[in-house]
């Protein structure tokens, strides 16, 4: 994917453009190219130099306006040095670039942003900015270059999608004229108008108040409103074609990630990946009325974002909220009480555990139950194997069978996908379990969708029991920002935590000391670093993977 990098905050305390760029070399393997470099830096940074047309840019006090200037004499020399590494980096990119660096000729500022573009397209280069979002400053040049550098939608190659019918990977190509297909890639709560849902489109033309068929949930939803928006600002839409992005208003059931398309083209988009919640808390409200709204607003929370969830603890009867860590915890209940004005009591934090198998096992199960009267049969075969960590669940349909309905195997996945999340042993959901349909056996007057997809939940079950259960936990990565002088003790810290040190850098006076430990240890971790370190140390900690859980 073409990209261009924007270095933030150059206004906070240890801000280092040139530190940035080298790690953008080393640690990405990426070839950087600053077009705009830093005026000042920290508490002194005031705008940025413009590399290309050789200005200084500075923003008002409320970073709305740009004013232009002459670069100043005692920086002037140290801008003819960037602009002369900028030109001789593009010029091994260019040939136009080459001819005139040789000849000593200016170069005009439209070759450099036409070659640069070219170059950044190609993903061979990717240019560099610089500024103070939070004041507003280096935003605009931001913005300009999106439309002076990276591609438009038309001239990128074609998106790789599946048709679930033909079982075969397809590419769609960015035009109006093809099937309507699009991304849903942010929803959004709105008081008035409910879920907004932005949509991509990345193939065909949707009108406004047409019906769209939701190929993610199998559903046809109608479109009310169709809208472009500016910022906070939303201007009506009659139809939105390829390349487009577009707030639908009206969509029931569309998550993040959803595909939209056409019922006669059943073509699903890569959906994007979310992290598996890591840690799970009890939530009530304060009163009786409000456990319907408290009900309602978790479900539009989880809508909008994919790594929030919530279900009913079946054994206890209360809530449970999980996501990816306790300040994300933290920031939806705080949205929960002042955007919804729900009032809830929130319980401790509890580690989110998984579960996953070991060995590959095949198994066969039958269903006969004699129902309101009827006979229901069914009987299927399936292998279940451990997948690599992180690979997430599959089910994959291995068998051909043309005198078996659709319906039937749509009743086996819906079987195995439900048994995903029910857990093999201790309730916990399961993860890297691949389960391959291999057999399965239909008879017309006996079979029926409830049967089979009994069968599969029972056969999944069966299966994964006897394929080595283990319970997972997951890890963090934990990154640890303290003075020199206590290194030590943090690194002892994070020892005594069952934690795994991978090593340190030097920045300043500062070392970052790069760890990973299990979640479970976690918690109180800020009070003991604080203690340790008087104050001085923080960190930050995301998740990483899981693994067998240790005897600790």
């Amino acid at each position: 994917v073409p990209r261009i990098a924007y270095i933030n905050k150059m206004d906070r305390l240890g801000a280092d453009f040139d530190a940035v760029i080298a790690d953008m070399k080393a640690k990405l393997g990426a070839l950087p190219i600053a077009v705009n470099v830093p005026i000042g830096a920290e508490g002194s940074f005031e705008g940025v130099i413009d590399l290309i047309d050789m200005k200084e840019i500075r923003w008002n006090d409320d970073g709305h306006d740009m004013e232009f200037s002459p670069i100043a004499e005692t920086r002037l020399a140290s801008a003819l040095a960037r602009r002369e590494v900028l030109i001789d980096t593009l010029s091994a990119h260019s040939d136009a670039i080459t001819g005139l660096y040789l000849e000593g000729a200016d170069i005009p500022a439209v070759l450099i942003r036409t070659e640069l573009r070219k170059a950044t397209i190609a993903r061979v280069l990717v240019p560099v900015f610089c500024g103070a979002s939070r004041r507003n400053i280096g935003v605009q040049p931001l913005i300009d270059a999106i439309v002076d550098y990276l591609p438009a939608p038309d001239e990128v190659e074609p998106t790789k999608a599946f048709h679930s019918k033909k079982e075969e990977e397809i590419e769609v190509p960015c035009k109006p004229s093809g099937y309507p297909l699009g991304l849903v890639f942010k929803v959004q709560w709105d008081r008035e108008a409910g879920p907004l849902c932005y949509v991509r489109m990345y193939s065909g033309v949707i009108h406004n108040a047409s019906v769209v068929y939701n190929v993610s949930k199998k559903k046809r939803e109608r479109i009310t409103r169709l809208l472009r928006m500016h910022a906070n600002k939303s201007e009506p839409l009659d139809s939105a074609e390829a390349g487009d992005i577009a707030v639908i208003v009206g969509l029931k059931t569309a998550q993040t990630g959803d595909t939209i398309g056409t019922e006669g083209w059943p073509v699903l988009l890569e959906r994007m990946h979310f992290p598996e919640p890591v840690i799970s808390v009890s939530i009530e409200p304060k009163t009786l009325s409000d456990r319907e709204k408290l009900k309602e607003t978790l479900e539009i929370l989880s809508r909008e974002d994919p790594t929030f969830f919530t279900r009913d603890n079946e054994e206890t009867g209360q809530l449970v909220i999980s996501g990816m860590g306790e300040l994300h915890i933290d920031v939806l209940v705080t949205r929960m009480i002042r955007d919804f004005k729900v009032q809830a009591r929130v319980g401790n934090p509890q580690v989110t555990y998984r579960e996953s198998i070991t060995k590959e096992v095949r198994h066969t199960e039958t269903f006969n139950r004699v129902l309101a009267g009827k006979e229901n049969t069914a009987a299927l075969t399936i292998v279940a194997a451990p997948l690599p960590r992180g690979t997430g669940n599959v089910y994959r349909k291995a068998v051909r069978a043309p005198q078996v309905p659709d319906e039937i195997f749509e009743a086996v996945e819906r079987g195995i996908n439900s048994a995903f999340g029910s857990g093999i042993q201790f309730g916990y959901p399961a993860v890297d379990i691949g389960i391959s349909l291999v057999d399965i056996k239909y008879d017309e007057l006996t079979s029926s969708s409830f049967a089979f997809e009994a069968c599969a939940n029972m056969a999944y079950d069966a299966a994964c029991r006897a394929a080595g259960p283990v319970l997972l936990e997951p890890i963090m990565k934990v990154d640890i920002f303290a003075p020199k002088d206590f290194v030590g003790e943090v690194m002892s810290l994070i020892s005594q935590r069952g934690g795994l040190i991978h090593g340190s850098d030097t920045k300043a006076l500062i070392e970052v000391v790069h760890a990973e430990a299990p979640l479970s240890t976690m918690f109180g971790f800020t009070t003991s670093l604080r203690s340790v370190s008087q104050g001085r140390a923080s960190f930050s900690m995301e998740f990483s993977h899981f693994q067998p859980k240790s005897g600790r």
